[in-house]
């Protein structure tokens, strides 16, 4: 596998797993969101610098974006889309009110 699509793959795969979504990861390392979208899709060819900020936000160190997945293993599937439901929080008069 190409420097590029092992990023990519491994981007998603440590992403998916801690079910973080691109707009998170993108806040907490200081990129676009739209640009990690590409560096998932193997689209785009980030920095050092970039990757040392993706790493950080995921709490893993750099070389995690560069280990070779076993053959025939799964590509890693992206998140549920949408807006995550607000969870619901009882009230003392027996209502519900949302978050």
């Amino acid at each position: 596998m190409k420097g590029r699509k092992l990023v990519a793959w491994n981007l998603r795969r440590i992403r998916v797993l801690r079910d973080i979504s691109q707009d998170r990861l993108a806040l907490d390392a200081d990129v676009d969101r739209s640009y990690v979208g590409r560096i998932e899709r193997g689209q785009e060819n980030p920095t050092v610098g970039v990757l040392d900020r993706l790493a950080q936000s995921l709490a893993v160190h750099v070389s995690e974006f560069f280990i070779e997945p076993d053959s025939g293993t799964l590509p890693p599937q992206p998140l549920r889309g949408g807006r995550r439901p607000r969870r619901v929080h009882k009230i003392g008069s027996g209502r519900s009110r949302r978050a």
